[in-house]
């Protein structure tokens, strides 16, 4: 009879130590992670928009908010741009559009998430002569730079971070998914 009770009783207590090993072999495994939603990406983008660059007196680039694009496969952002020239040497105005891509790295300095690594694909402006249109297209790397390179597309707040922070973490990994960006975190570097 004594036996059988020590049976009944090793085995919850097994039980009870085995579930517990599981749920912190769990809680060990999972991060914390962080998403960013297209609008919120679209929202702070817009804040810096529209901008005007002048060049040299010739004419003016007026640059209106992009339309951002998740480029899942290739873990960019793209930005479809409406872009106006007028001046002097254009003899009047012109549309167009303005089309890049870039890559997202987190700046630490700032809990920031920016643009960089930008590639210009077009610029397409409808009706510009051969001329001035050669002086536009010859512009835009330097305009797409001034426009979109390093530019904040999302700032972390301290309370979007606090759960990481507690944890020993730091954002590391962004991927861009369907639905926006998926912040990754590690665990913090050792500083000396």
């Amino acid at each position: 009879m004594k036996l059988r009770r020590r049976v009944f009783i090793i085995q919850p207590v097994t039980l009870l130590f085995g579930s517990a090993a599981l749920l912190a072999v769990g809680c060990a495994s999972a991060q914390p992670s962080y998403t960013v939603s297209q609008e919120q990406l679209q929202k702070a983008i817009a804040q810096r928009f529209p901008l005007r660059f002048p060049a040299g007196g010739l004419f003016d680039l007026n640059v209106q908010s992009p339309q951002l694009r998740l480029l899942p496969a290739q873990n960019r952002l793209g930005a479809d741009m409406v872009v106006d020239a007028t001046g002097p040497l254009l003899r009047g105005g012109y549309a167009g559009t303005f089309d890049v891509d870039f890559a997202l790295r987190y700046e630490a300095s700032d809990q920031t998430i920016r643009a960089h690594q930008l590639k210009v694909n077009t610029l397409h402006m409808t009706g510009l002569p051969p001329g001035p249109a050669a002086l536009i297209e010859a512009y835009a790397p330097a305009l797409a730079r001034q426009t979109l390179l390093e530019v904040t597309v999302h700032r972390l707040r301290q309370q979007d971070l606090a759960l990481a922070d507690t944890m020993g973490l730091e954002p590391s990994t962004i991927t861009v998914t369907d639905k926006g960006l998926a912040i990754g975190f590690v665990n913090k570097a050792v500083r000396p």
